[in-house]
């Protein structure tokens, strides 16, 4: 355990978070999502996992991560399929902690076309979210040198 590090990251995740620069994409996934096939195709080539549900993964990734405030994509959620429109609660309760941390608004995203985007991204972090459509991307941003 380390100071002022949420514990539910993992040295794994911590090692992806740091190594991740301006403009790479993070995704954190719900159990459903094929997590393990997409992030064979990303930079990191494998799977990270923590094992709670999807807002308390965003949190702890967010204590730590800046988000993107250069484009307008920063925060995507993937759309239920044939409802874009329609902001379920897991979707409520992870906009929640990105607005927390300063972020975006997260922007709808087709399914398919997540699944894409993934497959581009850093790495993936799968939950232990059992409810469907908790899935979500966030760009990582940069952190300003110290003025002075």
């Amino acid at each position: 355990m380390l100071k002022g590090i949420d514990p539910l990251l993992n040295a794994d995740v911590l090692y992806a978070l740091r190594a991740m620069g301006h403009g790479d994409d993070l995704i954190i996934s719900d159990t459903n999502f094929p997590a393990d096939s997409v992030a064979r195709e990303t930079v990191l080539g494998e799977v990270l996992r923590i094992d709670r549900p999807a807002a308390e993964v965003v949190e702890a990734v967010l204590s730590l991560y800046p988000i993107d405030t250069f484009v307008d994509d920063a925060a995507a959620r993937m759309e239920v399929v044939d409802e874009p429109d329609t902001i379920l609660p897991v979707m409520q309760e992870v906009q929640a902690k990105v607005s927390a941390a300063g972020g975006p608004t997260m922007i709808g995203v087709e399914r398919f076309a997540f699944y894409d985007r993934a497959k581009q991204a850093y790495a993936v972090i799968q939950t232990g979210e059992r409810r469907f459509y908790g899935c979500f991307a966030l760009r990582k941003g940069v952190i300003p040198p110290d003025e002075g």
